[in-house]
C-alpha cells in the first residue's frame, strides 16, 4: 500500500531512504491516477521496496526537478538516484520489472 508524502518528507522517504522506493507522481484530479489506486493497493512491494505517493499540486517543485511531464509517472528510486521510470497506466507486473531492476 502506497504512503502519501508531502514535498517536505520527500528528502528524508525518497531521498535518504536505506530502501528502494518507487514514487507516484500523481493529482487528485487526474482520471488515469485514480484508475491506478486499486492497483498501487494490491500492489505487493518485495522487501526492501517501499511505495509513496506525491501529490504533484503540493510537489510542483519536487515533480519539476525529476522532469515529471505527464501523470501519473512513476519513478524508482535507489540510493538518492532514479533507476528506472515509467509513464501512465502500469499493471502490478510492470511495477515490479520497475522496482526490480538493476
Amino acid at each position: 500500500m502506497a504512503v502519501q508524502i508531502t514535498a517536505s518528507d520527500f528528502e528524508k522517504e525518497v531521498l535518504q531512504s536505506s530502501d528502494t522506493v518507487l514514487v507516484d507522481f500523481y493529482a487528485t484530479w487526474c482520471g488515469p491516477c485514480q484508475a491506478m489506486l486499486p492497483v498501487l493497493d494490491s500492489f505487493k512491494a518485495p522487501d526492501g521496496v517501499k511505495v509513496v505517493k506525491l501529490d504533484i499540486d503540493q510537489g510542483a517543485e519536487i515533480a519539476s526537478e525529476y522532469g515529471v511531464m505527464s501523470i501519473p509517472t512513476f519513478k524508482v528510486f535507489r540510493d538518492g538516484k532514479v533507476v528506472a521510470e515509467g509513464m501512465g497506466m502500469q499493471s502490478e507486473e510492470q511495477l515490479l520489472a520497475m522496482v526490480e531492476t538493476k
